[in-house]
């Protein structure tokens, strides 16, 4: 198995937003903010190579929203598609894609526009494309406060050509990728974990979305249920404390991984490294 970072774009968030009842002067003690009060965010896939199969967690925003749109939040970077190409890929050699769930930040980037802008067409035009079951009955009919993350333009057209493929329960999807699946954030996020050198690497999408979301009250604003949030996340860290599991990060824009640990306080982030040092 080989493991290959991906970055699709980088964007900024509301930095209450990300941190919920969390007041600013505390989490502006790591995490820094400009003049609007934005915060810094990447969108940082992994891409796994076993077998025959390439394996593309998550697929960022993309670009085919308008520009008024894609303003609110200060997009930078190049694109996932030009990413994958530096990286020695193209996008017709992914034969799977793995969808966390179905915000514009998660799939937005399955979906492009043709020339002319009169018809969608996959990005990944030979790849089968997991999703929960639960996250595209909540998708397809969303709830008011969920609404403005949910474009249909990003993933009816991948149901409608066949490409996508519902996951029903936790699994093992693949040898040493298995499927967990977690509520808080929102109904049916699929959370992967991967065995990697004789060590877990949790790809933690908007479970744990940074380093500074690490403690148990840490929940964004974004999450539905914060209380099954934060009942998630503890029981997580029961098992992911004693096994040293490896936290990979979407959304921190400075760190890639870390572990966790179990201190006075609480649980607080162990060592901060990235994925090439394991």
């Amino acid at each position: 198995m080989k493991l290959h970072i991906i970055n699709a774009e980088n964007f900024k968030l509301d930095g209450g937003a990300c941190f919920g009842v969390v007041p600013k002067s505390i989490w502006s003690k790591t995490v820094s903010f400009d003049e609007n009060n934005m915060v810094n965010v990447c969108n940082r896939l992994l891409l796994i190579e076993t077998g025959n199969h390439k394996i593309l967690i998550d697929s960022g925003i993309g670009n085919k929203q308008d520009e008024k749109y894609l303003s609110h939040f200060y997009i930078s970077g190049n694109t996932l598609e030009e990413n994958l190409i530096q990286k020695g890929f193209t996008p017709a050699d992914i034969t799977d894609v793995i969808l966390t769930h179905l915000h514009y930040d998660h799939v937005g980037g399955c979906v492009k526009y043709n020339n002319e802008r009169t018809k969608l067409l996959p990005v990944f035009p030979n790849a089968i494309i997991y999703c929960s079951k639960a996250q595209w009955d909540w998708a397809t009919n969303p709830n008011f406060r969920e609404k403005a993350s949910y474009l249909p333009e990003n993933y009816m057209s991948l149901f409608e050509n066949g490409q996508l493929e519902f996951i029903h329960e936790e699994q093992e999807l693949f040898e040493g990728i298995l499927l967990k699946i977690y509520n808080g954030h929102t109904t049916g996020q699929l959370i992967p974990e991967i065995n990697y050198k004789g060590r877990k690497i949790v790809y933690t999408a908007d479970f744990i979305a940074s380093t500074a979301h690490v403690p148990v009250p840490y929940i964004p604003a974004y999450d539905v249920q914060p209380l099954l949030s934060v009942k998630e996340k503890a029981v997580f860290y029961e098992k992911a404390v004693p096994e040293n599991y490896v936290l990979f990060f979407e959304h921190d824009y400075l760190n890639e991984c870390c572990t966790v640990q179990n201190t006075e306080k609480g649980f607080r982030v162990n060592e901060i490294f990235k994925l090439e040092e394991l």
